[in-house]
This record gives structure tokens, C-alpha cells and sequence, in this order.
């Protein structure tokens, strides 16, 4: 019985836009070869949510202005066809949270982010499953079920955004929108050998997405190339009204920063910490070839130490479920959510205990207990504290080097199944890449090799905030 999909070559974002706008290839055709191939391989790895087929429409558009000799040089992702998960708000399109929960919820309005990629051409083809609201590490949570990976559908493609990493990596769409509250994003890029970026806290607007920890969210997404990664970042960031979170702070250009990059320029730290004990043996040795790239190419590297890490897990397992339970309090069914009953008080309880899924309501009764009277100065409070210390650690560490070099994940892709039952077990995958959420930082993930069995191996680059552009940059040497 086949366990696999055959994994297509697709071409780079940036030279498909070339190709479009010197008449090489129909927007119309290369939106419908996406789709088709969205609805092929959906039935086997479970990676959409909603398929969007009414982008036909949207393709024909764009043609019909490249056709009337318009000048449209300035768009930077003219008829690119891309993927969200399904925590992206689109107007007049069901966004479900991967809830059954919001089910039939019809968004309002658009997110900025996704907006400001629609805005330079792109085209949406499909919204992605994911855990819901973000809540999990496999995507195995999904109210609308488990999405497979596309390597072994015995597998987990990681999570939250695992519909958007699934989809990439069978073939669909030039990029994928997910988010990162603790690895979202990196965690699945590593799983499926994609690269992803989850940028500084304050650099991507998070207007118009699902919250979960509102503190720790960070938009972010999927390319198969770090060139895309740099353009498809220029695209997104900066200030947003709509969200006071977002910083005033200029915007580099990724791309030219990617070209300069002079890796003798550069030192390179490995946190000791994060290579302890847990770590694979398989990739320990992935990371450690790239290290030796990195060397052979001019880096300075040194080893650093960040000694907090240790609580960093812990830390994040307390202060996130404690912002789910306070984002949670709106989906009582009456703002949002299922109607059970005219009875607002039978109606909350009632929806939320026959429409939440199980990880839902653990985080909730978590946080909800963290923060409770007599426990909030016990948990809450120290945790906060412990949170401080280790961003002022993160802070000397890179005043010492240009950026840190680590794991995204101790192991491969695991088994469905093979950790859902130990919430431990399966909130310890997230080990290496919860402390840039807790400080801030940019981090991105990159392949690095493959296992035994031919699965993906990733790596994680962090810095200081702001400094994305340096970290796709060494991301280009190796």
C-alpha cells in the first residue's frame, strides 16, 4: 500500500514571477496546475481545511491586465499562488481555527499580513489545517483531523502549521503562511525540510490572526528557498496601525543583505545548553557538518552559554497556557462560537465542553489554574521573572557573536499517535525553539541533512531582534 507521495520539483517564487511577467507562463494555468494538485493529494495527507477554487477567477483577472500591455513591474508576487493556515482571517471566507468549535465562522475582514501579500499580486489558494488555535506540536488536535506527512503518512509533518508545511512539501503553493508561538513554524520546516522564519515579536502585525499566547505569537511562514524568504519578508514587515504591537523600525533589504553577507565577518554561537542530553545522535552530526561548512567558508564560531535554558520549557508552559485561558474567555458561544442554548450560562458550558478539543481544554484549565487566587505570585509571577533573566542572558550572549546556531527539534519526525497520550512528552519537541518566543528574538529554520530512513533534519538560527536580514544571510552560505 503506498505510504508516500512523490514530492514534485517546483520552481523558485522569485524566477516564476519572472516568468510571469515576461509571458512565459498564464497566471490562469499555473493557479489551476496548484489547485488541481491541492485537491489530488488533500484525500491522503489532510493538509487543507478549505480549498479555495474560486481563485480561478482571480487568476484570469491578473492575465487579463498582463495581456492589455499594463504595467504591473511593481508587484512582487504577481500571480503567485500561496497557502494560509487556517488562523488567517480572509474576508468572506470560512475560517475555522481548525475548531469545531468556529466551524461555520465567516471572517469579516482580511489579516494584514496576508493581506499585504494579496496586495503585490499573490493569489490564495487554500487555507491549511493545523492544531487548533495553535495548540500542539503535531498537528494531530485538529477538529477536521491529523494531517499526515507527505514522507511517510505514518508520520507527523510537526505542528501548529503542519497543513501549511504538508502542502509545501507536496508541491502546492509557493509559500504558506503559518505562525509561531513556540516553533510553529520551525518545528514543521524542520520535519519536512522547508525553510521558515519566525521574526522579531513586533516585526509581522498579528492583526486579523487567532490568538493564542498574545505575547508569544509571531506570524510567520514556509518557502522552499531562502531567496523566497527574504523577498516574501520585505513583503510582510513593518509598522501596522491595527497593531499597537508592531514597531517603528525601518525594514531592511533582505535580499541585498543576503548577497553581502561577508561569513568572515561573522561569529557564530553554539549555546552548550542546547546540545545536552536528548539530542539525536543523526542530527547532532547534521548540525555539526554545517558547522564545519560555516568553518571551511570563514565563520568564527564559539561555543556561548545561556543557562537559563534549562527553565525555558517550563517557563513557557505556564505563561502561554495562562494568555490562552484569558483568549479563550471570548468563545462562549455568544460572541463566538456554536449556540447551544439560549441560556448563557448552560450555553458556555455546553459549547465549549462538546466543541473544544481535549488540547484546548487542557491549556485552558492550565493557565486558568495558574492563574487563579494563591497560585498566580506561585506560578504566573516567578515564571515572568524567569522570562526577564533569560532575555537578559540571550542579550549577552549576542553581544558575544552575530547570532546562535542550534537544533529545531531532538529527533525527526515521530509517529501519530506515538506521543499523544504523554502531553510531557509531546510539549518536550518544542525544547529548542520555545525560548525565542519567550525573548523575542528571530530564529529561522533551515534543512540540514536527512536520517537514516531519508527524513528531513533541520536547523535554527537565532539573533538579536531586528536582525533577520544577518540571519538569512549566513542561512545563504550553508
Amino acid at each position: 500500500m503506498e505510504n508516500s507521495l512523490p514530492i514534485p520539483q517546483v520552481d523558485s517564487l522569485i524566477s516564476t514571477v519572472e516568468k510571469i511577467k515576461n509571458k512565459q507562463i498564464k497566471v490562469v494555468d499555473l493557479v489551476t496546475e496548484h489547485l488541481k494538485r491541492a485537491h489530488e493529494v488533500n484525500p491522503k495527507i489532510n493538509a487543507f481545511i478549505t480549498i479555495l477554487d474560486q481563485a480561478i477567477e482571480v487568476a484570469k483577472q491578473w492575465d487579463a491586465r498582463i495581456e492589455s500591455g499594463e504595467d504591473l513591474s511593481k508587484f512582487k508576487l504577481l500571480g503567485i499562488p500561496f497557502t494560509a493556515k487556517d488562523l488567517y482571517l480572509v474576508k468572506d471566507v470560512r475560517t475555522t481555527f481548525a475548531s469545531q468549535l468556529m466551524n461555520d465562522f465567516i471572517a469579516p475582514y482580511t489579516s494584514t499580513v496576508l493581506q499585504k501579500c494579496l496586495d503585490e499580486g499573490a493569489i490564495l489558494i487554500g487555507k491549511t489545517n493545523c492544531d487548533p488555535w495553535g495548540f500542539g506540536g503535531s498537528g494531530e488536535n485538529s477538529g477536521f483531523g491529523a494531517t499526515k506527512h507527505p514522507l511517510d503518512f505514518t508520520k507527523t509533518p510537526g505542528g501548529s502549521s503542519s497543513g501549511s508545511a504538508a502542502s509545501m512539501l507536496a508541491g502546492v503553493g509557493f509559500f504558506s503562511l503559518g505562525t509561531d508561538t513556540g516553533g510553529s513554524v520551525r518545528l514543521p520546516a524542520s520535519f519536512c525540510g522547508l525553510y521558515s522564519i519566525k521574526p522579531t515579536y513586533g516585526r509581522n502585525s498579528r492583526f486579523g490572526i487567532g490568538a493564542m499566547g498574545s505575547s508569544f505569537d509571531t506570524p510567520g511562514f514556509f518557502t522552499r528557498d531562502i531567496k523566497d524568504m527574504a523577498l516574501l519578508e520585505q513583503v510582510m514587515a513593518g509598522k501596522d496601525i491595527n497593531d499597537a504591537t508592531t514597531q517603528e523600525v525601518t525594514v531592511d533589504n533582505y535580499l541585498s543583505q543576503l548577497d553581502n553577507l561577508n561569513l568572515k565577518n561573522i561569529t557564530i554561537g553554539l549555546p552548550k545548553e542546547f546540545y545536552g542530553e536528548g539530542l539525536s545522535p543523526e542530527v547532532k552530526q547534521a548540525i555539526d557538518n554545517k558547522i564545519e561548512e560555516l568553518k571551511a567558508k570563514g565563520a568564527t564560531i564559539k561555543e556561548v552559554s545561556i543557562p537559563s535554558t534549562k527553565y525555558g520549557l517550563g517557563v513557557y508552559y505556564i505563561l502561554v497556557p495562562a494568555e490562552i485561558s484569558s483568549n479563550r474567555a471570548r468563545y462562549d458561544g455568544v460572541r463566538y462560537g456554536k449556540k447551544v442554548s439560549d441560556n448563557y450560562e448552560q450555553n458556555m458550558v455546553e459549547s465549549r465542553s462538546k466543541y473544544l478539543e481535549d488540547e484546548v481544554k487542557r491549556r485552558i484549565m492550565i493557565g486558568t489554574y495558574s492563574l487563579s487566587a494563591g497560585y498566580a505570585d506561585q506560578f504566573y509571577k516567578q515564571a515572568s521573572k524567569v522570562r526577564t533573566k533569560l532575555k537578559r542572558e540571550f542579550e549577552a550572549a549576542l553581544k558575544e557573536v552575530d547570532c546562535l546556531l542550534t537544533p529545531v527539534s531532538p529527533t525527526t519526525a515521530f509517529k501519530l499517535g506515538e506521543k499523544a497520550n504523554d502531553p510531557v512528552q509531546m510539549y518536550l519537541v518544542d525544547i529548542y525553539t520555545v525560548t525565542a518566543n519567550l525573548v523575542g528574538v528571530p530564529a529561522i529554520a533551515i534543512p540540514a541533512g536527512k536520517d537514516k530512513d531519508g527524513m528531513p533534519i533541520g536547523l535554527q538560527i537565532m539573533g538579536r531582534q531586528f536582525e533577520e536580514g544577518k540571519l538569512m544571510g549566513v542561512a545563504g552560505e550553508i
